[in-house]
Parts: structure tokens; C-alpha cells; sequence
């Protein structure tokens, strides 16, 4: 597997060698000194160029990287294929292992370049690029809850468990599945993220689908929250719909508390006996209540 310096070294000679690239930014986890390094690290990489199209149309320049095992191109969808194009991603895992998402950009429209604040410039044959300040994670942390948010986030996590309750009794698995691991998941994740930046006040990273969360919860919460992951045993489902409940009113009581926020304490109790109903009613049952 080639290493980083390989690898910035073959990004860097081949914009250097080719005319229509004119700036290299490089963002991402590889621009945050504080960022854990490992194998799985992808370079993020944006290419300012002249031409956007002509990288396009003839894709032989990849070869230039080393050998694909695969390729996505998620812009490629746009329909009908403009030949102007404000952006174009390539999304590029070697057999070396390493991956490059390499996003070019156009040079022209630098002016309308979205900054990240984890970005370092690697070449500038222009004077293109404003100097970035030093890398932070000024763009990643939690934005606190406004009142509303902060409700609509309860609202959708307790209506939407009622939807599992549902799936769970009639048996529906993938229902069942994915509306616990989606939207009841994801209003507990932004929940735990807003706990995250009240005990860290705004300055930790829960990474992506949380994926620092071990590094920022407490350990009590943490150990709660790796028993919210069910296998496809009903029972086992229904006992994680109840830890979720519980660590969700946990922590939202905490976040209503320091915002001053009013927390849905009744619908947290309606719904939750409701649950609690379902999960008792037969399966021949003509009737909810």
C-alpha cells in the first residue's frame, strides 16, 4: 500500500506535469493534524481546473493514480449531461487499497468555492486561492438546538417509534429495521450530538453517523448506546426500541434543562405506554384498545 508521502507525491506530480489543473486543495481528515490516522483514510482532494469537461469526456488520466478496483461517479446522473459543469466528483478505490475522492472544480469560479476549514493548499500555480487559515473543526461541530429544532427532534423520535411498535407486530422485519434504524436512530444521534456539545461546549467532533461517539460520551451513556444495536430476534428489537426511549429522554431532559427548553414529557408517556401495549397485544387481537 503506498503511503501518504507516495501518494501526495503522485497527486501533486500530476498537477504539476498537467496544463488544465491550476490549484490542488486537499481537505478531510488528512488536513486535521488532530485526525487519528489509519489504512482506511481517503485523500480529499480538489482539483481547480480550466477545464472540468475535457477530465470529463476523457477519463485515460485515472490510469495516471494506479489501477481502480472501483469507481463512482455520483454526478454523473445529471441529466441532460451540461457541457459546462460547476463540478465533477471521482470517486476512486486502488487495488493498493488507497482511495483519492477527487473533486475538480472549475478555476473561473473560484469566487463561488465553498471553504472548508479543514483544507490545506498544496499547490497554487496561479495565486488562485486565498491562504487558508490553519486547519479546525470550526465547519464540524454541533450547532446548538433552537427551540424548535430541538422539538421537532423529539416529536419525530417518539412519533416514529410507534411505527416500529407497529412493524414489530406484524411481524414486518425490514419495516421494522429500517424505521428503527433510521429515523429513530437518527433523532437519537442528533440528540446525543447536542448532549456532545454541551458537556465539550462546542468544540468536539462527533464525527460522521457518530462515528466518535465512544471518544465524547460518557461511559455509562456509551455502554447504553452499543445495546441499541438489535439483531433480527423480535424480542431483542423490542428491548432496543425501550433502551433507545431511555437514553433519548436521558439526555433530551439534559438538553430542555440547559437550553431551557421544555421537554414532551407527555408525549414521552403516552407514547411510551403505548409501546409497552402493542408489544402485549396478541396476534389475533381485533383491536388495539
Amino acid at each position: 500500500m503506498r503511503s501518504e508521502h507516495e501518494m501526495l507525491h503522485t497527486i501533486l506530480e500530476f498537477a504539476q506535469e498537467n496544463e488544465r489543473v491550476r490549484a490542488v486543495i486537499m481537505n478531510g481528515s488528512r488536513a486535521n493534524p488532530h485526525a487519528p490516522r489509519d489504512i482506511f483514510q481517503d485523500y480529499d482532494i480538489v482539483f481547480l481546473a480550466s477545464s472540468v469537461d475535457s477530465f470529463v469526456q476523457d477519463r485515460r488520466w485515472i490510469n495516471s493514480f494506479g489501477e481502480l478496483i472501483i469507481m463512482q461517479t455520483p454526478d454523473e446522473h445529471m441529466e441532460p449531461v451540461p457541457t459546462y459543469r460547476d463540478r465533477f466528483a471521482f470517486l476512486m478505490l486502488f487495488t493498493d487499497g488507497n482511495r483519492i475522492d477527487l473533486t475538480l472544480y472549475p478555476a473561473d469560479n473560484i469566487a463561488n468555492l465553498e471553504r472548508d476549514s479543514l483544507s490545506v493548499l498544496l499547490l497554487d500555480k496561479d495565486g488562485l486561492v486565498e491562504p487558508f487559515p490553519p486547519p479546525s473543526l470550526q465547519d464540524y461541530i454541533t450547532v446548538p438546538p433552537t427551540a424548535q429544532t430541538f422539538a421537532n427532534s423529539c416529536n419525530e423520535f417518539w412519533w416514529v417509534s410507534t411505527y416500529v411498535a407497529k412493524g414489530l407486530w406484524r411481524r414486518e422485519l425490514p419495516y421494522a429495521k429500517f424505521m428503527l434504524d433510521r429515523p429513530v436512530r437518527d433523532m437519537l444521534h442528533l440528540m446525543l450530538e447536542w448532549h456532545i456539545g454541551i458537556r465539550t461546549d462546542s468544540a468536539a467532533d462527533p464525527g460522521k453517523q457518530g462515528k466518535y461517539f465512544e471518544q465524547h460520551l460518557e461511559p455509562e451513556h456509551w455502554a447504553v448506546y452499543v445495546q441499541t444495536f438489535a439483531d433480527a430476534d423480535y424480542g431483542h428489537m423490542w428491548q432496543t426500541l425501550f433502551r433507545m426511549g431511555d437514553l433519548f429522554r436521558e439526555v433530551a431532559l439534559e438538553v430542555a434543562n440547559h437550553y431551557s427548553y421544555e421537554y414532551p414529557a407527555q408525549d414521552d408517556q403516552r407514547v411510551t405506554h403505548y409501546l409497552h401495549h402493542v408489544q402485549a397485544l396478541p396476534a389475533d387481537t381485533k383491536d388495539i384498545f
